[in-house]
């Protein structure tokens, strides 16, 4: 046993002598944060410089040497220089010739040159084999570890054996390495790290446009309708019983636009009879940010429950309550306990947090480190079972809030509806066209499109 240890140890020590010597041309952020992980991996790490006396911002361990002298000692250089200074490789083109180059560079804006970075590089040193990579990480990301930031590294080239010695040296660094096929996809490489918050910009920007529509419609309806028909200033509204009017209505319509894709792309599957088709481009886009839309969604649920906590708090409140109790007691009457109002109001708040509670539970199984601890069928059944429990729930929450103002003349201030009653509607039509899609005669037909069967054309079965 002692004898195995031995070898076992023997050969991990080997293995760590045989790391590859890496070169790095560039001693900014990029470079030095770069080096410094490669040697804390083991890797012998060589510094390319222009004035080699001239290292002590480089970290302790790597050695600094002329260009020249250093693509001597390496098979792998790291390029983590601007695209704008790449002419002084052209004196080192021979030395060179077979040499694995990796660029990591990133440009200033999307689409700043006609050809990616690496291309240019590819057609300046044809000698030279390039590869696509590192680019997505930051300096930042490398000095604080792997805990820190996005682990994946994109890597793309056209030589696959030179990729697969890059995609080595990341696995070494403790990074995951995505092949992200040839040089041609270079490009979207170096656009990737200039894109703020693509999967976020659909939801954001509906959030912003209902949150701009709900304002105007409360403000009309709620602040400027009194002020008009009544002379009463109620402006006060504006901070507190306006916003609580936005944030409920606008997550529950971002809840219900997360399933509504669903339940269209069930239905063109249907009217197809096939899945082997594409679908269009704006249900595709809608069906990538689900997740995004989502959380938004909880996002604004959360402000509901903030500001409505703060309600018994209020100067308007509090007045109100004494008011009503100085009335009473001028006419020497006590109001009732209605049973009916009391139901109402325990069922609407209790539907609201079991809404609520399934809403942060959705929340949190979206997040990688828990979804990645649950299968398939589990995290499906909360993100679509309970999903559709939870838009249920908070439909019904908000329907309980008018009860019975929908058929009340006074409650349509200028003819126009209250705001709750135009959120439902999207959330409605969802629960409907949900409700129709899992009976069993529809459930089924789904199920079987799904698992590959495909509905004949009339004209192909006359040919048959």
């Amino acid at each position: 046993m002692k004898k195995m240890e031995m070898s076992e140890k023997a050969t991990v020590g080997e293995n760590d002598r045989k790391r590859e010597t890496i070169c790095i041309f560039g001693t900014g952020d990029l470079g030095r944060s770069l080096g410094m992980r490669l040697l804390q991996s083991g890797h012998p790490v060589i510094f390319g410089s222009r004035n080699p006396q001239n290292s002590t911002l480089l970290p302790s361990g790597a050695q600094v040497l002329t260009h020249a002298d250093a693509l001597k000692e390496s098979k792998i250089i790291f390029l983590a220089v601007h695209r704008e200074n790449y002419d002084f490789l052209l004196a080192l083109s021979n030395l060179l010739d077979g040499k694995v180059l990796v660029d990591v560079s990133n440009n200033l804006r999307m689409n700043q040159y006609p050809e990616s970075n690496a291309q240019y590089l590819s057609q300046l040193l044809p000698k030279a084999i390039v590869v696509k990579g590192f680019n997505t990480v930051s300096a930042w990301a490398l000095q604080s570890g792997s805990l820190d930031a996005n682990t994946q590294v994109f890597v793309c080239g056209d030589d696959d054996k030179s990729k697969q010695q890059v995609m080595d040296v990341a696995r070494s660094l403790g990074l995951t390495p995505l092949d992200r096929g040839s040089l041609q996809a270079a490009k979207e490489m170096e656009n990737y790290p200039l894109q703020l918050f693509p999967m976020w910009r659909l939801p954001l920007a509906i959030a912003f446009g209902l949150t701009v529509f709900f304002f105007v419609y409360c403000v009309v309806i709620d602040v400027i309708h009194p002020y008009v028909t009544k002379n009463r200033d109620v402006s006060y509204k504006l901070a507190i019983s306006v916003p609580n009017r936005i944030f409920p209505n606008v997550s529950l319509i971002l809840l219900s636009l997360v399933y509504l894709p669903g339940v269209i792309a069930a239905f063109i599957q249907l009217h197809r009879g096939t899945k082997y088709k594409r679908f269009p481009n704006w249900l595709d886009r809608w069906m990538l940010c689900r997740k995004q839309l989502g959380l938004v969604a909880l996002a604004y649920a959360f402000l509901h429950v903030l500001y409505t906590f703060i309600i018994p708090t209020r100067i308007s409140v509090r007045w109100r309550w004494i008011h009503s109790m100085i009335v009473e007691s001028k006419m020497n009457k006590t109001m009732e306990l209605s049973k009916v109002l009391s139901w109402r109001v325990d069922v609407y708040f209790a539907l609201g947090m079991l809404g609520f509670g399934l809403y942060i539970l959705l929340g949190i199984t979206s997040f990688p480190s828990v979804s990645n601890a649950v299968n398939w069928r589990e995290f499906r059944f909360v993100q679509s079972k309970l999903g559709h429990m939870t838009l249920l729930l908070c439909t019904a929450h908000a329907t309980l809030f008018g009860w019975d103002r929908f058929l009340q003349s006074k409650w349509y201030r200028w003819g126009l509806p209250q705001a709750y009653m135009l959120a439902i509607v999207i959330p409605c039509v969802v629960l409907v066209l949900k409700l129709i899609q899992i009976t069993p005669c529809v459930d089924r037909m789904i199920i079987r499109i799904r698992q590959g069967w495909e509905r004949i054309p009339k004209t192909k079965q006359a040919l048959v």
